[in-house]
């Protein structure tokens, strides 16, 4: 299940890229805060800024 766009979560970083972090929704869906590298592992507050439900995917911000 996807987020809301707005919905603020706390979520843990599983894995970075060169372009930012996948953070791991509470319901297990992984969004991407882009632009942050976080260590994995961290627990990071952030805000859904776009789901795109086609794509199953949701792009995240720092809350």
């Amino acid at each position: 299940m996807l987020p809301n766009v707005g919905d603020v979560f706390s979520g843990k970083v599983v894995s970075t890229v060169p372009f930012g972090s996948f953070v791991e929704h509470p319901a297990g869906a992984h969004g991407l805060l882009h632009g942050r590298q976080a260590e994995v592992g961290a627990s990071v507050q952030v805000k859904v800024l776009a789901v795109d439900v086609e794509q199953q995917r949701f792009s995240l911000e720092l809350a």
